[in-house]
């Protein structure tokens, strides 16, 4: 069990923002579940764009009792946010902080999706089964070839027919129906939609609808599961124990 202490840090959850509603509530769900099991550290959120507060603006009103700030970038993939965006933002605000890794292909979230696709019905035994992980892509090429990784973690000690990831966004290759292409001509007779996100948008009701027309099942997001609060607590004590030995 944590030991609660004076609050010296304030945690800054920051997340790309979207039109949707759904995924600010995400973020600030998130947020709440780090409040309850991290009572030591401050958490305030801010988000890249369409959302409010913006982290200039977070990164302006630092508590008092707060004697270091850490930036912890809730995203998937170390793409255009994460290495453009954000430090642009901390830069603009000129404010002394510390920036944690993103999220990216962690364990936990590859066992996350995992739970979402056995609650969407997907069977780890099921031979037939191929499953394609859907992710929103970059024009980062070294984001994409991590992203990628995730497929093969996933389908680790499972009898599926396969699994690959795919690109819910033009550009970055294979595009969903591609994918399933793939997973069918390696003998999959059946194919379920795991979202690599960490809420429903306006990206995600896109590929829905597909598989809704395609007949093919898609399970939910990442969410604001207990997992993902640990993934980032994890991001956060890794720069707070660099900071320390160094």
């Amino acid at each position: 069990m944590r030991a609660a202490r004076l609050v010296t840090t304030t945690l800054v959850l920051t997340a790309h923002g979207s039109r949707d509603p759904r995924s600010a509530a995400n973020t600030h769900a998130i947020a709440g579940h780090l409040r309850r099991v991290a009572p030591e550290y401050a958490v305030r959120v801010a988000f890249c764009e369409h959302n409010a507060p913006s982290l200039p603006d977070v990164l302006g009103e630092r508590p008092a009792e707060s004697a270091d700030t850490v930036v912890v970038p809730l995203l998937l993939a170390s793409a255009y946010h994460a290495r453009v965006d954000i430090p642009a933002m901390i830069a603009q605000s000129g404010a002394d902080v510390r920036v944690a890794p993103t999220l990216g292909e962690d364990s936990r979230l590859v066992q996350v999706l995992g739970e979402r696709l056995t609650a969407a019905g997907a069977s780890r035994f099921d031979p037939g089964l191929g499953v394609v992980v859907v992710a929103v892509g970059s024009s980062h090429a070294a984001a994409n070839a991590q992203t990628a990784t995730i497929a093969g973690r996933l389908a680790r000690g499972t009898r599926w027919a396969g699994a690959e990831v795919a690109f819910a966004t033009s550009g970055p290759q294979p595009s969903v129906p591609e994918a399933v292409e793939r997973l069918r001509e390696r003998g999959a007779t059946s194919v379920m939609i795991a979202p690599w996100f960490l809420a429903h948008g306006q990206i995600t009701d896109r590929v829905a609808a597909y598989a809704a027309d395609a007949g093919i099942p898609m399970a939910e997001p990442l969410g604001a599961h207990r997992l993902v609060a640990a993934t980032v607590l994890d991001r956060v004590e890794g720069v707070l124990s660099a900071r320390c030995a160094a």
